[in-house]
């Protein structure tokens, strides 16, 4: 599933960044490199997939505004080849960040029906050893 489109790009960070970014063509060509694009867009939806495997199933059913912002700051970090501005590098670190509450679940997704349900062994489970010592076999001494 992929959680943000070219078109999502263009009309978040405007056609001449993305023909900056992706025209990598000698002598360039002038337009935005669909096949660069789909790669970073790739990178971005495998990077969410892998936070969100542990908690929800794969594909979802429907993308979450949420899920389309953090893909489009995730992209257009990968699409950058040099230097990066400091805007969008804290974007992407903010993308990650969201991610790692998303999958540890302090950051829950408005996708109905889709986390895997708990197994209710979450918690705590002490087992003790057998005592030596028990008011039985103290009597006398106590």
């Amino acid at each position: 599933m992929t959680y943000a489109s070219q078109s999502d790009l263009v009309e978040r960070f405007g056609t001449s960044m993305l023909i900056d970014l992706t025209d990598r063509a000698d002598p360039p060509a002038g337009a935005i490199d669909a096949d660069v694009v789909a790669k970073a867009l790739a990178d971005a939806d495998a990077a969410i997939d892998g936070y969100l495997l542990g908690r929800y199933l794969l594909p979802l059913a429907s993308t979450p505004a949420l899920l389309n912002d953090l893909a489009k700051a995730i992209a257009i970090y990968k699409l950058h080849r040099d230097s990066v501005s400091d805007k969008i590098r804290a974007d992407y670190q903010d993308a990650l960040k969201q991610l790692g509450l998303i999958a540890s679940g302090t950051l829950r997704l408005n996708v109905a029906g889709v986390e895997p349900e708990s197994s209710g062994a979450s918690g705590v489970r002490t087992t003790d050893r057998s005592r030596d010592f028990t008011p039985d076999n103290l009597k006398g001494f106590i």
